[in-house]
């Protein structure tokens, strides 16, 4: 109901609070500033090179012709909206959920899911753990992206533990109902794997939720849009009649009820709650959304182009390792690869602790210390991570063009 969540909301009488608005070092402060801590975290994240390319990074549907199909930066533009929606009406703290929402996805790789699941088996091979984007985002926002602070240093984004909880806990399907926060203040490098943990705040259980109502009515309209659904269009009009009370099929009917249905079963006691109804619902759509549309044969023919466009990334800077130092070893490629060379080394430019590191510039965290080879590794999946689609094909062309 409306503000039953106040009294449970990030704020300064929360006994969580203090941990929520802490960072790992202490960031600038002007006198002048006028933002809460969370309004700050949200301008440093949509200021931030990470967020620019969510706008050329595939959501569902690769390289699309139509400008109204939807790509990542679309996606957490909904996702903000809705978990706004939420937490303004349960009276949670909207800024904190803000944030969250537009950071959640800053760790997806190129080509979506399809893409993460490819740099995943690379990283399982050459350095023993999976690749997630969860945490992809989380190790983004603590070491990768830079700022440029009031003096024109460039440091980390060092944004607060409630954002960065957000961020690494936002996944996992919705396979109970009855979301809550954990109570724990942990460590976050403790994760090892998506949904270890429940979130550390109601916001960013808001953002999980918010997360699933945004794309499985998007998906649809997408793929409604794109013909794909051409063939199965009765038995979704079956699904959604048998299920929602004969509610048109459209995206914005889907998210009104999920999102009027959760505010009006919610409860602290209970936690983020649909009805039986609305559970059910997300599942048979979610069921549909995979049989009729992720796993599709049209879809199917973009994965394999992936794999091969970041297997010849991946592979072309793994193999001019020489086990000497990543400076020594990148200049290989400078002949043929020129595009490469140059992206790749101002990368490493910015992590590695090399001797002429202009430390009067780069008030960062070092990331790399020697030449090993699974430092390399983990520097090359880094660097594809954050490229958008469009750079990824441009590199991809390079390598195989002459």
């Amino acid at each position: 109901m409306k503000n039953s969540f106040k009294n449970c909301a990030a704020n300064k009488n929360n006994l969580k609070w203090n941990n929520m608005i802490a960072r790992e070092f202490p960031l600038y402060h002007r006198d002048t500033d006028i933002r809460s801590e969370f309004e700050r975290d949200y301008t440093r994240i949509i200021h931030s090179n990470s967020y620019r390319r969510l706008k050329h990074k595939t959501q569902v549907f690769f390289s699309p012709n139509n400008d109204h199909i939807c790509t990542r930066i679309e996606h957490v533009t909904h996702v903000e909206s809705i978990s706004y929606s939420i937490a303004n009406y349960l009276g949670l703290n909207t800024e904190l959920t803000k944030a969250i929402a537009v950071s959640h996805d800053l760790g997806h790789s190129p080509f979506g899911h399809s893409g993460e699941r490819i740099l995943s088996d690379f990283s399982k091979n050459d350095l023993g753990v999976p690749f997630w984007h969860e945490k992809n985002g989380l190790n983004l926002v603590d070491s990768l992206e830079l700022l440029e602070d009031s003096e024109k240093n460039r440091q980390n984004l060092n944004l607060t533990y409630a954002v960065r909880d957000g961020i690494i806990s936002h996944c996992g399907e919705i396979d109970e109902n009855g979301i809550k926060p954990r109570d724990a203040f942990i460590n976050l490098s403790e994760y090892t794997y998506p949904s270890q943990f429940a979130p550390y705040t109601w916001e960013a259980c808001v953002v999980k939720i918010a997360d699933k109502i945004s794309y499985i009515g998007r998906d649809i309209e997408d793929a409604i849009t794109l013909g794909i659904l051409d063939d199965h269009l009765n038995e979704l009009y079956r699904l959604l009649n048998d299920n929602s009370k004969n509610r048109k099929l459209n995206n914005s009917n889907i998210i009104h009820y999920l999102i009027d249905d959760l505010c009006q079963n919610s409860s602290p006691k209970n936690g983020l709650f649909f009805s039986d109804e609305a559970y059910n619902l997300i599942h048979k759509i979610k069921e549909f959304n995979y049989k009729n549309i992720y796993f599709s044969d049209r879809i199917n023919a973009s994965n394999r182009y992936f794999e091969l466009v970041l297997s010849e990334i991946y592979c072309t800077i793994k193999s001019c390792f020489d086990g000497k130092g990543a400076f020594s070893s990148v200049k290989s490629l400078q002949k043929f690869y020129p595009k490469l060379y140059n992206g790749f080394l101002n990368f490493l430019y910015s992590y590695y602790d090399y001797p002429d590191r202009d430390c009067s510039i780069f008030k960062n965290r070092v990331l790399f210390k020697d030449c090993s080879p699974s430092h390399f590794y983990q520097a090359i999946l880094f660097f594809i991570s954050g490229m958008t689609d469009n750079y990824a094909m441009e590199i991809y062309d390079e390598i195989v063009g002459f």
